[in-house]
């Protein structure tokens, strides 16, 4: 019999015992008790107990959200094939790139595994595997093999953070004005301080552990199994009412472009906006049946240089075509000024996604310096638009600035045509997390089927007519996802998961800050959603 020497170091590596193997983690582990406190150890072990075969829903968010992150971000084939199961199967090794400690050669893969190459890497045990800190990264729900070039600079990180920021919101910021007054901008700088810092308090939270990776990681490890789906509904809620938001603003601009549009068909009658609202639906039903929504994703980054289009439209009109400004407006408007609430707290809500951005960074350690440049950015378009779109139109400023802006103008055409294509490329991105969450819980593999997910998008996509249809109302439907969603995403959770996971090694000051931010998210959230429910059903009526 041939000894280690004679096997070769690589030979004699692999013919290590099941004992060798404990007693290395056991060493290691007593390193990790040595070296770390109790308190740091509770914070950073976070034990995951995981049955691989039943992995814990969403597995999908991770690579959903991450085509929201345009650039630099992957080519996804869901809908390959005429089945889902290769799908859920690869979804269950998730979708992240490892932390550099972890990082090893292995982890290059192509995105969509074959059967095969599955069975190889799975373990065949159907144990639940009990992971800690040191291995979380390598079997953690959360991690979907990347492609090797899946590793964001940091301009790609800035426009990545920068593309979700800049978004429908600028179109109603000279609207919050008007409802609130000119000091209520000093809401609008309060709410991106807060933001920003909410945002480095996330990655706080996925620094706390490799296998954090995601938002409903982040809530899970604060609050168990209910924080992860707590935190997934919040999440998922969000991205549908912004489906809903996508519809009635490409119908309301259409309408602007066509308003003696009219139909009368077995006794219904439809207005311009109506019928818009059904031609939207239908222009973008085709985008999510889509197999690779690769090309989709690139072209949504083009949302950044959309807005700047849009913002240099206004500016245009008001210079070029001599529109004018008319100074005028209140100072402050205290009954109007939960819907303003509201609409800023929307404004710099892209927290769902900045955990998906750091994890797609080279250089994690310079994402507080990409959340301050992209908020610096977002910041700068938000006070000039609002500022400047108030200035030209008044109190007689709409939702949407540009249904204000006189069609007869080539420069307000540009931009009503800008504010219905953009969405085209957005809504498909943002109803997929939506989608792939639900064909998750589908409970037998024959509906796991090509067909059956065309026909669930597509109810989605009907679905969000049906509300935009029902509550045609842009600026208060954005007021209200704002309030009841966007202050718990970007206000409460952070603190309260920070607080939760690190409350032992966190200071005085960073505690009364993050209670301070809770009980004003909260107070700001039930003002908000309040007003903005009282203000849509009276519309309704």
């Amino acid at each position: 019999m041939k000894g280690d020497d004679d096997l070769g170091p690589d030979r004699g590596d692999e013919f290590q015992t099941d004992d060798e193997e404990n007693q290395a983690e056991g060493i290691f582990e007593n390193l990790d008790d040595d070296t770390e406190s109790d308190a740091t150890a509770s914070s950073r072990n976070l034990s995951i107990n995981m049955d691989l075969n039943n992995p814990k829903w969403p597995q999908s968010y991770r690579q959903s959200m991450d085509m929201l992150t345009s650039v630099g971000s992957p080519s996804i084939s869901f809908l390959r094939g005429s089945s889902l199961t290769e799908i859920y199967s690869s979804i269950s090794t998730t979708f992240n790139r490892p932390q550099v400690s972890q990082c090893d050669s292995s982890l290059s893969k192509p995105f969509i595994f074959e059967t095969s190459e599955l069975k190889e890497e799975l373990p065949t045990s159907t144990e639940p595997v009990r992971l800690s800190a040191s291995t979380c990264s390598k079997f953690s729900y959360s991690e979907f093999p990347p492609p090797a070039d899946r590793q964001c600079s940091f301009a790609q990180a800035v426009l990545n953070g920068t593309n979700i920021l800049c978004g429908i919101g600028l179109l109603t910021t000279p609207y919050a004005v008007k409802q609130g007054g000119w000091l209520s901008l000093l809401l609008l700088v309060m709410f991106g301080i807060i933001c920003c810092y909410t945002g480095i308090l996330l990655q706080k939270c996925l620094e706390s552990c490799p296998g954090l990776q995601t938002y409903p990681d982040i809530g899970e490890a604060a609050f168990g199994v209910a924080g992860r789906l707590g935190t997934s509904i919040i999440l998922y809620l969000e991205l549908y009412a912004c489906c809903v938001e996508f519809i009635i603003m490409m119908s309301d601009n259409l309408a602007s472009l066509f308003p003696n549009t009219y139909i009368s068909l077995a006794g219904i009658d439809l207005d311009s906006q109506q019928i818009f609202s059904i031609v939207a639906t239908l222009a973008v039903l085709p985008t999510v049946w889509l197999r690779n929504l690769s090309l989709v994703s690139y072209v949504s980054v083009g949302g950044i240089f959309a807005s700047i289009l849009v913002a240099f439209c206004l500016l245009w009109v008001g210079v070029v075509d001599q529109v004018g400004f008319h100074p005028g407006g209140k100072a402050f408007n205290l009954s109007n000024l939960p819907a303003t609430i509201g609409i800023y707290g929307f404004a710099f809500a892209g927290h769902s996604v900045f955990p998906n951005v750091y994890s797609s960074m080279k250089e994690p350690s310079q994402f507080p310096a990409v959340l301050m440049t992209s908020f610096g950015f977002c910041f700068l378009m938000y006070i000039g638009i609002a500022v400047t779109g108030f200035l030209i139109f008044g109190d007689s400023v709409k939702s949407q600035y540009t249904l204000n802006m006189p069609k007869e103008l080539p420069a307000s055409g540009i931009a009503a045509w800008t504010t219905v294509v953009i969405p085209l490329t957005k809504y498909p991105l943002t109803l997929l997390p939506v989608a792939l969450s639900i064909e998750e819980l589908l409970p037998s593999p024959k509906l796991q089927s090509y067909a059956v997910s065309i026909l669930l998008r597509t109810i989605l996509v009907f679905s969000t007519l049906a509300v935009a249809l029902s509550v045609p109302f842009f600026g208060s439907v954005l007021a209200l996802i704002g309030s009841l969603t966007a202050m718990l995403v970007a206000l409460i959770l952070p603190c309260a998961c920070y607080l939760k996971i690190l409350n032992c090694r966190i200071s005085k000051i960073e505690m009364a800050s993050c209670i301070f931010i809770m009980v004003m998210g909260s107070v700001c959230s039930l003002i908000g959603t309040y007003s903005a429910i009282v203000r849509i059903a009276g519309k309704v009526d």
